[in-house]
């Protein structure tokens, strides 16, 4: 089917989907500065389209066929829209392909040398244009139009302000290649000469394939090139920890850039606006549920381009309650921000604490001259009570062993790519955080990964490498979780990096709830997420931790304690508070919820067959 004939079929569809690394991926706003570009293209949409960000740190074109793309396929429908654009993380193995290296070093006997090899990577003209054709011919069969975006740029820029071609995804200058001897250095490439030009051979495959290309490596690289100087660049657009993740104004703008380069090659053409005015994203604003007492923040993004006059002052105001910062430091009830060059992109942020429970609504005014948009503010307080009380606890101080109370069953701590190296304190410097009352002595699970040697060109989670913990329900139960917490820290060295997530659907999707890069070494950080979550009877709640090191390093640990899950376990069949009291007389066997037999019922969830042989569940 060709390109033409699949924009004919498009016109129920209501989703584009996004498939894609971490500078298109979604990022947790209370727990990094970081932003992916796909986390704003949907503010580009109209006509009730949709955008479906499935983008994750890390990923290559192997893990985005095989993790991503199963993922996505199962919610594509004939008519939508997939957007799929790899390369930084292809680029692993300085161009070879992962399994390929692998397979080498096996084939010799190398054990070691085979289990350290990063299994992320291709190689541009071959590996790296199949797994995206897999994704593509896929697509396909379903119906739906796939769009292959080449990757955007790292702001590598020369004295003159120029992109290098390294930054341009092109490892002509310094690649290698691997031979029947082993990897060997390639030869220096013309630079007309695109053998190893990952954005070339994805405007290749999608010229073979007849499906729309989005150049957004020129793109990014004329923006980038805008601003004069690296320093200048990265300081406008960058997260402000390397030369690859956008900050709110990065992200936002590659976005925007993405969605007017489709509309003028007439993809969604009529779906797509591109605003000239003042705007402000998101419109509405629902911050989700919480506890009663607790605070929730939400982001937003004022967006002005060709604004009139071209200089001036945007105000932003809250009604009572709401408070304003840009910062997240300095909370305020208005905020006044100046513009000029008739732009402005600025972020800022707002907080509601819920005092009462049920429902609170408030209301957020950004003005500009004689503009005024007005953004409906709502959040929910919720009450967790009733049920049995649950609670998992790793100490993680001389071996991997839990505490339970409450009718659950846990997950025991497993390794990926990952080993505990030993229990100790991590140096007679450790920093504990003041409140903590901990001393230097405390010991915890130092953990290192497979073959000991961190590599030196990570800049994200490498999706085989993590340590997990899990808790689930007992059977016929749910729970209703109200907190995660633990303590990490790097040892050895201030470049320990990190991602702390949890998952309810065996990480298809995620949760962030840490993310830190270079963490000062001996200094556990607290790590604490207060999510209103219910792991569903069948469902498994999992927490991982995800590390990298900044830089080729040895020795170097991630250092873990004091893991806990809290929550309460409600049945599974009622809306509310498990039965309380025992019907006496009728019943006929006690036991707890792992099985064990009572003659009578004790404190806590009882499990309780009467005498007409039917099961309950009871709280005494």
């Amino acid at each position: 089917m060709t390109f033409a004939v699949l924009l004919a079929t498009a016109g129920s569809a209501k989703k584009v989907h996004t498939l894609g690394d971490s500078t298109m991926a979604p990022y947790d706003e209370s727990a990094t500065v970081t932003r992916g570009w796909g986390m704003y293209f949907g503010q580009f949409l109209t006509n009730g389209w949709t955008s479906i960000n499935y983008a994750k740190g890390g990923r290559d074109t192997y893990t985005g066929y095989s993790e991503l793309w199963q993922t996505a396929k199962k919610q594509v429908q004939a008519g939508d829209y997939v957007i799929i654009t790899f390369g930084h993380n292809d680029e692993k193995n300085s161009g070879m392909d992962g399994y390929q290296l692998r397979d080498y070093y096996l084939s010799i006997g190398d054990q070691t040398a085979a289990n350290a090899v990063d299994l992320r990577g291709s190689i541009p003209s071959t590996t790296y244009k199949q797994n995206l054709a897999k994704i593509v011919d896929e697509a396909i069969a379903l119906g739906a139009i796939p769009i292959i975006c080449s990757p955007v740029c790292r702001s590598y820029m020369d004295g003159s302000g120029k992109v290098q071609r390294n930054g341009r995804h092109d490892l002509g200058d310094n690649y290698k290649v691997l031979t029947e001897n082993g990897p060997k250095d390639g030869p220096k490439l013309a630079a007309d000469d695109h053998t190893m030009d990952y954005a070339y051979h994805s405007e290749q495959l999608a010229k073979e394939k007849n499906v729309a290309f989005i150049d957004l490596t020129t793109a990014t690289k004329t923006l980038y090139e805008s601003y004069g100087t690296r320093t200048k660049c990265e300081a406008a657009l960058f997260d402000g920890q390397g030369s690859t993740h956008f900050n709110t104004t990065g992200a936002l703008l590659v976005a925007r850039e993405c969605a007017r380069l489709m509309k003028a090659q007439g993809i969604l053409a009529e779906n797509i606006v591109l605003p000239t005015d003042l705007s402000v994203s998101p419109a509405t604003a629902d911050l989700g549920e919480a506890y009663k007492g607790q605070t929730l923040q939400k982001e937003f993004t004022i967006n002005g381009f060709g604004l009139s006059p071209e200089e001036g002052t945007v105000t932003i105001t809250a009604s009572d309650g709401i408070q304003l910062s840009f910062d997240k430091k300095d909370w305020q009830q208005s905020l006044s921000v100046d513009y000029n060059s008739a732009t402005l992109i600025k972020t800022f942020y707002a907080q509601l604490t819920l005092t009462q429970n049920g429902t609170t609504t408030g209301t957020v005014t950004v003005k500009q001259g004689d503009k005024a948009i007005e953004i409906p503010i709502s959040a929910t307080a919720v009450v967790l009570d009733g049920g049995a009380e649950v609670k998992a606890y790793w100490r993680l101080e001389k071996d991997d062993s839990y505490e339970l109370t409450g009718p659950a069953v846990v997950l025991p701590e497993t390794f990926q790519g990952m080993y505990v190296q030993r229990y100790s304190n991590p140096n007679a410097n450790t920093v504990w955080p003041d409140w903590t009352d901990f001393d230097a002595s405390r010991k915890m699970q130092r953990n290192l990964l497979t073959g000991d040697a961190w590599p030196a060109d990570e800049i994200d989670d490498n999706p085989d490498r993590y340590i997990q913990w899990g808790i689930k329900p007992a059977e016929g139960m749910d729970l209703k979780i109200d907190l995660i917490s633990l303590f990490v820290s790097g040892c050895g060295g201030n470049g320990m990096c990190c991602h702390v997530y949890y998952s309810t659907d065996n990480f298809e999707t995620r949760t962030t709830m840490f993310e830190m890069k270079k963490m000062p070494a001996n200094n556990p950080q607290y790590v604490e997420a207060k999510p209103v979550l219910t792991v569903k009877d069948g469902q498994e709640l999992l927490v991982r931790v995800y590390p990298w090191y900044n830089g080729s390093a040895t020795g170097k640990t991630i250092c873990l304690s004091d893991l806990t899950i809290h929550g309460m376990a409600v049945d599974a069949s009622a809306t509310g508070v498990i039965e309380v009291k025992a019907i006496k007389g009728v019943e006929s066997a006690f036991f707890t919820v792992d099985g064990r037999s009572h003659t009578q019922m004790q404190r806590g969830l009882n499990i309780v067959r009467m005498q007409d042989g039917s099961i309950r569940k009871m709280i005494y």
